[in-house]
């Protein structure tokens, strides 16, 4: 279920290892300044990016069943720094459209994931989940800010697409079940040589990501129509339990509501 957590993208034409924007020569370290230091802690309050909602496509390919699934829907996150530097306590609610309907919520304690068709709901608890799996895409996802640190980033190949959007190629640093690598692209709106104030928050800086497992499987997630700061009560990721399913958790006990 995780990996329906993570972004999207997909890889068109080569171009030369130093990215061009608008004429000017941009470095990859401006490519993750613009996109980590909007979700680092301190990031300043009219510059952090706290939260944000938008559609979303995916596609996701099983290389062993060789079979594409194609969703999409709408997703909404929070970051919550108020542990101090430690990774943001995130909390999400992806609602899938297709290829089922289906809700993925946390409220940053417990991840719910309500299965509508089968009268179920998977719940687990999300620091134990953590610490069981830290490499995973819901790590990812919370620790944008700190991605320098447990990613080794390089430039991807080819690393900008024909909108001139920069491509970036990430290695965990520790061996990880759940992602081998990730192809993060960046929105070039979002860059800025490092001789210019950056324009941190203005612009959301993730338009899509890939992550590709060690069984060779990927998972892709673009978004579109995204939205910044809009103030999302912590309501909005409230899981309220559906009267007549099926509670399973992780250790497969069952209980009925």
């Amino acid at each position: 279920m995780k990996r329906f957590l993570v972004l999207a993208l997909g890889l068109l034409l080569s171009f030369p290892a130093l990215a061009l924007a608008r004429g000017e020569s941009i470095g990859m370290s401006e490519v993750i300044r613009a996109l980590e230091d909007p979700f680092k802690a301190d990031a300043p309050a009219n510059s952090a990016i706290g939260d944000f909602e938008a559609d979303f496509f995916q596609e996701s390919r099983i290389a062993s069943l060789d079979r594409v699934q194609r969703g999409q829907g709408r997703v909404m996150v929070k970051f919550d720094h108020s542990r101090g530097d430690r990774v943001p306590k995130a909390l999400f609610r992806w609602e899938y459209d297709q290829p089922t309907t289906q809700e993925i919520v946390s409220d940053g304690e417990t991840i719910s994931v309500y299965l509508p068709e089968n009268r179920q709901v998977i719940q687990s608890d999300m620091e134990l989940d953590g610490q069981s799996r830290p490499d995973d895409p819901v790590t990812f996802l919370t620790g944008l800010g700190n991605l320098s640190r447990d990613f080794q980033i390089g430039w991807a190949e080819p690393n900008q697409d024909i909108e001139g959007n920069y491509i970036l190629e990430l290695r965990p640093r520790r061996a990880s079940p759940m992602i081998q690598r990730l192809l993060l692209v960046v929105n070039r709106d979002s860059v800025v040589p490092s001789d210019r104030p950056a324009r941190l928050g203005d612009v959301f800086p993730l338009l899509s990501s890939t992550v590709f497992d060690p069984s060779g499987n990927t998972t892709t997630i673009e978004f579109s129509g995204v939205r910044v700061n809009r103030g999302l009560p912590d309501s909005t990721f409230r899981f309220i339990l559906p009267a007549g399913v099926e509670v399973i958790h992780p250790s497969g006990n069952g209980t009925g509501f």
